[in-house]
């Protein structure tokens, strides 16, 4: 039997961690979760590549610029506002709240500053203007089905990298 290896079209789980450009763990995923592979979709684009022929049980560490990532921070998305006009609940630094752009997708937003009567959020991905690196750990590899390939993302109970 041959053993399976990561490669277009295949139903490739893992687990991964992310530290910030200071080393610090930022996040970590210890229940995998799955992608199609060359589907482009839901994985950034360095990451896939590294992970390209690796086998189960294989461990990658690719460090991604913050162009390569989560991209740079855009002034602009930061927003200062009375605190009068904040819910209570989210006068406090580190409250986190979803709205929609006006594109109609959905960002969070971090509150990020009080000073005095002035409350400022900032809808920059925590991660942006940074470089930062992920360890990933192939846990499983699959063929997937056509629907899979067709839709570029796995079906089934296990979640997705989005």
């Amino acid at each position: 039997m041959t053993t399976p290896v990561v490669t277009r079209n295949k139903v490739v789980s893992l687990i991964y961690a992310v530290h910030n450009q200071k080393g610090e763990l930022f996040e970590y995923r210890d229940l995998p979760v799955s992608y199609v592979h060359g589907s482009g979709a839901e994985l950034f684009p360095k990451i896939e590549q590294a992970l390209d022929g690796h086998a189960i049980g294989d461990r990658v560490a690719v460090q991604l610029s913050a162009a390569d990532a989560f991209g740079e921070r855009d002034p602009q998305l930061t927003f200062t506002d009375d605190i009068e006009n904040a819910p209570p609940e989210l006068r406090r630094v580190g409250a986190e709240f979803e709205a929609q752009n006006a594109k109609g997708e959905s960002i969070v937003l971090t509150v990020t500053r009080i000073e005095g009567d002035k409350i400022t959020v900032d809808a920059n991905h925590p991660l942006a203007g940074q470089t930062i690196r992920f360890e990933v750990t192939v846990q499983d590899i699959r063929d997937a089905t056509a629907e899979e390939i067709r839709n570029g993302r796995p079906a089934g109970d296990l979640p997705t990298l989005q």
